[in-house]
């Protein structure tokens, strides 16, 4: 096919309709990264549970669903499913000495076997919106962006507080400084548990919100969601620092990690649309994340190159 036949071929209608499902997938997902940006950058902790989680929290809510419970009330025990999680994860690295990345590598592999359970030894389980009342749903874009946006904001308020009370400050010192916050008489060992434990919940909510809007959860549903996760924290921390710099807060830094999820799927759906092999969309993730990692070190790399020449610059002047 000619270069000039490709573009033809491609669709802008088409486009335009697959941005509002693209933004709802992406609220979704930047909710599951307000999580993972607890541990990546508050406790600076590695947690791979949250590939396992996700899927605890859509199989959870699913199944209850089936049982006949509202959608709401299945999200909160999904939640409560994905705290356990975090929490497992969380002894495992602080009583048996485990370390944190091997630690969420072994829930996360218990995990798999636990959805099965869950869902029944079924690979799968669907719940359509035609037959039960769900939080949001495909079907439904415009109520699910409306929805997904409320929640988003709502959970970027509460962490917001809650990393200003003294055990939020004292989870946030304890990533940032584990030795002098063990000095100050904070617990480490129970910062963590509590900061795994709060993330995973998230990650599972999340989870439990993408199962209703795709209507079925699924065994490998969350394979690669640390990667999209931290495409999102990054994507969302880069594009805050360029948009308002150091008039940044902690509130503007959570609110720009679920635009980051935004943004992330919205380009996902432009290299769909543009027909690209959705094979190589993993690849693709990578390549965006790994971009995204090296922006602040390649600004911070020409800032002090810059400061040299201008310090060389000012010597031979003198």
């Amino acid at each position: 096919m000619s270069v000039s036949a490709y573009f033809a071929s491609l669709s802008l209608l088409k486009l335009v309709k697959n941005l509002p499902g693209g933004i709802a997938q992406g609220l979704i997902w930047g909710i599951m990264a307000l999580g993972i940006y607890i541990t990546f950058r508050l406790l600076d902790v590695a947690d791979l549970t949250v590939d396992g989680s996700f899927t605890t929290g859509g199989a959870v809510t699913v199944v209850l669903i089936l049982a006949g419970w509202p959608a709401w009330a299945a999200l909160v025990v999904a939640t409560l499913a994905g705290l356990l999680a975090g929490l497992v994860t969380g002894l495992l690295h602080t009583k048996l000495g485990i370390p944190a990345i091997l630690a969420g590598i072994l829930t996360q592999l218990a995990l798999f076997s636990v959805n099965l359970h869950i869902m029944g030894m079924a690979a799968n389980k669907a719940v359509s919106v035609d037959k039960y009342s769900l939080v949001l749903s495909l079907r439904y874009v415009p109520a699910a962006i409306l929805t997904g946006a409320i929640i988003a904001l709502v959970l970027v308020s509460v962490l917001y507080w809650y990393f200003g009370t003294e055990q939020g400050s004292a989870i946030r010192a304890t990533g940032n400084n584990p030795a002098m916050s063990r000095a100050l008489g904070i617990n480490i060992d129970n910062m963590k548990l509590l900061g795994l434990s709060l993330s995973n919940g998230i990650v599972a909510l999340s989870g439990g919100l993408m199962a209703q809007f795709q209507g079925f959860a699924d065994v490998n549903m969350g394979r690669g969601a640390i990667v999209i996760g931290l495409a999102a924290v990054i994507i969302g921390e880069v594009v805050g620092a360029a948009l308002l710099g150091k008039r940044r807060n902690f509130y503007g830094t959570l609110s720009f990690v679920v635009v980051g999820g935004v943004l992330y799927y919205l380009v996902i759906v432009v290299v769909l649309w543009l027909k690209l092999n959705t094979n190589d969309l993993k690849l693709f993730t990578a390549v965006v994340v790994g971009l995204f990692l090296a922006v602040p070190y390649l600004r911070g790399q020409r800032k002090s190159s810059f400061a040299r020449l201008k310090k060389k610059g000012g010597g031979g002047n003198a």
